[in-house]
């Protein structure tokens, strides 16, 4: 399990503790966090689940795949350290991820 935080476009912060093997994207999903609403339900055939990874974690959530990068294309304000949300695993190594999610998706 790792404890997860989850920061809105205004500064809001949700720390959850996520089970391993979920995404970061279902973690939000079944504790209500705003901004991730995930329209896909995990696909990978949206956006709608963008962050921003917090510096620290980005080696530990690994690469984006083609599918991932084709998908950001869709999302507003996309940085170097965007990523799919349903795209991130949950693992012991993910303990303290912070993510950020864009403004454009409150």
């Amino acid at each position: 399990m790792a404890k997860i935080t989850y920061i809105e476009h205004d500064g809001t912060e949700h720390v959850i503790d996520v089970k391993n093997g979920l995404s970061v994207m279902e973690g939000a999903v079944k504790n209500n966090i705003p901004g991730i609403d995930a329209d896909c339900g995990g696909a990978c055939a949206c956006a709608t689940c963008h962050v921003y990874v917090d510096e620290a974690f980005l080696a530990k959530t690994g690469t984006r795949s083609a599918m991932e990068e084709s998908m950001l294309d869709f999302a507003e304000g996309v940085e170097e350290n965007s990523r799919l949300s349903c795209q991130i695993k949950v693992s012991d190594d993910l303990d303290g991820l912070i993510v950020r999610m864009p403004e454009s998706q409150h």
